[in-house]
C-alpha cells in the first residue's frame, strides 16, 4: 500500500531495467539541477604547458545493495566530478582518470545537468578516459615513485565512492604515498568514504587523517532520503560514522555547500560545494607549485565560515 502511494506521488524509486533502481521523480527534482553554479573562474597564475597532473580515482562499480536487499544504481556524481575538474583544468593541471582495475568509470547519468554546456562538454571530452581509464592496480604494481608529476589525488563523490574503494589495498598504498610525499588529497561528498582504505581495520590512532577536519555528505541526509525515493532503502553502512570512529571531526551537519581545507586535505560536502571546492583545490595546487605551499600547510579553513 505504501509503495503504491509513493508511486502515485512520484516518490517511488525508478526501475532501471537492469536489476537496480534510480531516484524517484520527486527526488530528482529536489536533489538535482539542470545547470550548475560553475562560475568559469580565471586563474592569472595558471600553469602554461605544465606536465603537473591530478589523478582522479573513480569507481568502477554500479550497484550498491541497500540494507533491504534492493540495489541502488549509482556511480560517481557528474557535478562532483566535472565542476572541480574544470577548475583544475583552468589552472593548468592535467587530469588522469583511473579505476581500481581499469574497468570503465560508472557515472550517475541521471544527475547530469543537461543544460550546463561546460559540464556536458567536459563529460564528452573525457568519455574516452572514462571508457578506458588507467588501472590503479597496475599503477601501484609498477611503483608510484616515478609519478612525481602527480601533485594531488582527487576522489569525487556519488555513493559509488563507497563501493570497493574503502576496502582497496591499492588505494591504501596510493593514499599513504600521497601523505609520505606531501601531496594534496581532494575529495567531495561521499568521496571521503574512500579514505577509510588507508587504515583498513587498523587502530584509529594510526589513521592518516586522525584529528583532521572534513566537510562530507551528512549521514543524517542519507538516513532521510529513502523517504522520498532518492535511495531505494536504508544504507548498508554510514561512512560519516566510520570516519568519526577514526578520529575525524566532521564540520557540517547539513549539505550546505561547506568546504574544508585542513593541511593538504581539501573536502566538500555535496554537489552544492563543487564550485567552491574546485576553486579552493585549484588555488591550493597553484600556491604549492608557485612556492606558497608552506602557508597552506599551517592552516585549517572552513568555507563558509
Amino acid at each position: 500500500m505504501a509503495s503504491g502511494i509513493k508511486a502515485m506521488f512520484g516518490m517511488a524509486p525508478k526501475d532501471d531495467g537492469r536489476g537496480g533502481f534510480t531516484p524517484s521523480s520527486v527526488a530528482l527534482k529536489l536533489a538535482t539541477k539542470s545547470k550548475t553554479d560553475y562560475d568559469h573562474a580565471e586563474y592569472p597564475d595558471a600553469l602554461q604547458g605544465s606536465t603537473a597532473k591530478v589523478l582522479m580515482v573513480c569507481t568502477e562499480e554500479r550497484y550498491m545493495t541497500m540494507a533491504n536487499g534492493v540495489k541502488f544504481s549509482t556511480g560517481n556524481h557528474p557535478v562532483e566530478m566535472m565542476v572541480p575538474l574544470l577548475h583544475l583544468e583552468k589552472a593548468g593541471f592535467q587530469i588522469e582518470v583511473c579505476t581500481p582495475t581499469g574497468a570503465p568509470v560508472k557515472i550517475e547519468r541521471w544527475a547530469v545537468p543537461e543544460k550546463d554546456d561546460a559540464v556536458t562538454d567536459a563529460l564528452q571530452r573525457y568519455q574516452p578516459q572514462f571508457e578506458q581509464p588507467q588501472s590503479l592496480k597496475a599503477l601501484v604494481a609498477a611503483g608510484l615513485e616515478d609519478h612525481a608529476d602527480y601533485l594531488a589525488v582527487f576522489i569525487p563523490g556519488g555513493h559509488g565512492a563507497m563501493l570497493g574503494l574503502p576496502e582497496s589495498e591499492d588505494l591504501q598504498t596510493l593514499i599513504r604515498w600521497v601523505n609520505a610525499n606531501d601531496k594534496h588529497m581532494l575529495t567531495i561528498c561521499h568521496g571521503p568514504a574512500a579514505l577509510l582504505a588507508e587504515n583498513r581495520g587498523g587502530d584509529p590512532k594510526d589513521f592518516a587523517y586522525h584529528g583532521y577536519k572534513m566537510a562530507v555528505f551528512p549521514d543524517s541526509l542519507d538516513k532521510l532520503t529513502p523517504k522520498f525515493g532518492y535511495l531505494p532503502g536504508p544504507m548498508p553502512w554510514y561512512f560519516g560514522d566510520r570516519l568519526r570512529e577514526q578520529g575525524v571531526e566532521i564540520i557540517n551537519k547539513k549539505a550546505n555547500g561547506s568546504c574544508c581545507e585542513d593541511r593538504k586535505l581539501i573536502t566538500g560536502d555535496s554537489p552544492d560545494a563543487a564550485n567552491e571546492f574546485g576553486k579552493l583545490a585549484a588555488r591550493a595546487l597553484l600556491a604549492e607549485v608557485n612556492g606558497a605551499g608552506e602557508a597552506l600547510r599551517r592552516k585549517s579553513t572552513r568555507f563558509p565560515p
